[in-house]
């Protein structure tokens, strides 16, 4: 019998992996997920497990990766890596276990590195476990488990995905299948193959001395066939688990060295910039250059739709933050892969997998592909002039489709994009922030027309954006609030068309060629932090301008969680208790620094940085009640929308002492 595998965690604790291996942990460092060999998909894990079991007992196994058994865990990420270390103890045993997994970069190898220290005053015998059930791409048919006792492995299999299991240790004993119960009891009974996914291993220490140290580490090995498998734990084996170590930090380190220095001095801030670093770095796609927005967390879609995808518009944000931090190549790769996900008529749908195949989804966002676009020029000013021209012929073809569906997309009734759905994914219309959105695109795709000589339709992609901008500054206005409007057109169900009437608003409805009804608000008045967005960072009005103003201002007024802190999406929202959002308070802080607030962007930022994990990673959320965090870990775009604010406060406070100086030289 395994044990429960339909309720893996929301939240967890850390991520690991090398951009083709992804996994994430506990902070106990109970691996709960990994995926290979891309970072979204798929997800083989179902439950691996490391445990010990005391010798002359007739005690079960203790699993020190749980609380279980009076077992508490301290835990964190080896500075300027993305290596986990946890250390376990336990006053029920006289052991310690201090343990670090990674991913050896450029290998297909995940590394459980383990010490146990005897620290009681005799010595101690003892068997320690590691249990493994790997159903390969979450498949509950077809598995095949099998001892290779050649190479001392547990090899699970399905299709052409291989895991080999094993250390450079020998083992004691083993089972293959069906092996949860044995290895808690310690009665693993050698069956070498069994059509299912999972198998245990045994290694036995005796007589470990007071205050000795023993060493096993376990290698988990991936192929695309046995062959390919059994060679990376071969090479593992070989390398032994001090080079690998010494590898996987000096890669880290490098990567960490190779980024822009953090342009804030504080302790605080550099450490979480580069967490930041590291994190978007895991949430890059090896192969593909495909960004996802975050580890997969809710398989079965109880509460979200899925997050281990490729969203463009959180993409163009993280590409530009790679931008700032100087790891351009990362923005140039995932630049070079929308080419791949770009529909025939010059559209990007909502969300890709890193294939550029569609993901599921709800239908057209149009913000994806202007914010595709809108990166793209972004990305080109970043990088070096000698680079320049050779990104602008690789994206060109794609500019001009996209640019050109966007036209097309235009509402000639009101100048405005088409209706689609919103960046949060929960309604249809013409909104603000999608039309700011495609302002930026088009302006985007006109600068890159004019590189080209392409006067004629830098002018006519321009005219269009224009136009979107007049509308935006009038139509999108709310007076009455000293807000924009969120939207305009904003499909509601006939119940919502029939109160809004009845209030005296104005409504619309329309019969499509099916013969459905479609009822419409003419006005989405609902403050919005997305509403920031028409200024920073698409400049459809600049931050100083009086409606950029009063809709920061309205947005900090209605949007600020009493007690906690920190801004939520909208008024009255409802998604996972209405919790304030890192990125939403992170967006309200680049808009302050850009309007020359700077003081205030700093407390915002100040916010973020007390509400990362104990870890140093961003959430989506932080808990509305308690401030702890909530729901996604972590959040790609939540990283990215630090690195930009940072830049931009250091950016505004650079201007603020210039200003000063030239100030006082005039006196």
């Amino acid at each position: 019998m395994t044990p429960n595998l339909d309720k893996k965690p929301y939240l967890i604790d850390a991520v690991i992996g090398n951009s083709r291996f992804l996994a994430s942990l506990l902070k106990t460092g109970r691996l709960v997920r990994f995926w290979w060999p891309h970072v979204d998909f798929p997800q083989h894990a179902d439950t691996i497990r490391s445990g010990i079991r005391m010798a002359g007992t007739d005690a079960r196994t203790t699993w020190f990766d749980s609380a279980e058994d009076g077992w508490s865990h301290e835990s964190g990420y080896v500075p300027r890596t993305n290596i986990y270390a946890v250390r376990a103890s336990s006053p029920r045993y006289p052991l310690e276990v201090r343990s670090e997994l990674y991913a050896v970069p450029g290998e297909d190898v995940l590394v459980f590195d383990y010490r146990l220290t005897n620290t009681g005053a005799d010595p101690v015998s003892f068997s320690f476990y590691f249990y493994s059930s790997i159903a390969a791409t979450e498949s509950p048919f077809y598995h095949t488990t099998q001892f290779h006792p050649q190479a001392d492995a547990l090899v699970h299999y399905r299709h052409r995905y291989y895991f080999s299991v094993s250390s450079a240790n020998v083992c004691t004993r083993y089972q293959a299948c069906h092996a949860w119960e044995a290895a808690n009891s310690g009665e693993l009974n050698g069956d070498n193959v069994q059509m299912a996914s999972d198998g245990a291993l045994e290694w036995a220490f005796r007589d470990v001395a007071p205050g000795q140290t023993v060493n096993l580490t376990v290698y988990l090995a991936a192929g695309d066939r046995l062959e390919p498998s059994l060679a990376a734990l071969e090479k593992a084996k070989a390398s032994g688990a001090a080079a690998l170590r010494e590898r996987t930090a000096r890669y880290w380190h490098a990567f960490v060295d190779s980024a822009s220095p953090c342009p804030i001095g504080r302790e605080d801030v550099r450490e979480l910039y580069e967490r930041s670093v590291l994190t978007m770095k895991l949430m890059s796609d090896e192969q593909t250059g495909s960004i996802i927005a975050a580890p997969e967390f809710d398989e079965h879609f109880s509460r979200c739709g899925g997050y281990a995808y490729c969203w463009g518009r959180d993409a163009a944000f993280i590409t530009t933050a790679l931008d700032k931090a100087g790891l351009m190549e990362l923005s140039t790769r995932f630049y070079e892969w929308t080419l791949t996900a770009q529909d025939a008529d010059g559209a990007w749908q909502q969300r890709h997998y890193h294939d550029g195949s569609l993901a599921p989804n709800w239908g057209l966002q149009i913000d994806e592909g202007s914010s595709i676009l809108w990166g793209m020029h972004q990305h080109y000013l970043a990088l070096p002039e000698s680079e320049r021209e050779s990104f602008l012929r690789l994206v060109w073809d794609a500019v001009l489709r996209g640019a050109e569906f966007l036209v097309r997309s235009i509402d000639p009734d009101n100048g405005l994009p088409a209706a689609s759905r919103d960046l949060w994914e929960e309604r249809e219309g013409q909104h603000t922030y999608s039309s700011a959105a495609v302002f930026a695109g088009l302006k985007a795709a006109a600068s890159f027309a004019a590189l080209r000589g392409e006067t004629e339709l830098a002018a006519k992609w321009n005219g269009v954006a224009d136009t979107i901008a007049r509308q935006i500054t009038s139509l999108c206005w709310n007076e009455e609030k000293g807000a924009f409007y969120r939207g305009v057109t904003l499909t509601v169900n006939k119940s919502e068309y029939e109160q809004a009437a009845q209030a005296g608003l104005p409504v619309s409805s329309i019969v499509d060629a099916k013969g459905y009804s479609r009822y419409r608000l003419a006005y989405d008045p609902i403050v919005d932090v997305s509403l920031l967005g028409v200024s920073v960072p698409f400049a459809v009005v600049p931050p100083e301008h009086s409606q950029a103003v009063r809709t920061a201002d309205a947005v900090e007024k209605e949007l600020t969680v009493a007690g906690v802190g920190g801004i939520k999406r909208y008024e009255n929202d409802s998604y996972i208790g209405g919790n304030p959002w890192i990125l939403t308070t992170l967006w309200l802080a680049q808009y302050r620094a850009c309007s020359g607030r700077v003081d205030e962007a700093r407390k915002l930022l100040d916010w973020a940085v007390r509400h990362r994990t104990y870890a140093g990673l961003l959430p989506e959320q932080v808990d509305r009640h308690t401030g702890e965090t909530a729901w996604v870990v972590p959040l790609t775009w939540s990283h990215a929308m630090f690195i930009l604010t940072v830049h931009l406060i250091a950016e505004a406070s650079a201007a603020d002492a210039s200003a000063s100086q030239a100030a006082q030289m005039l006196q």
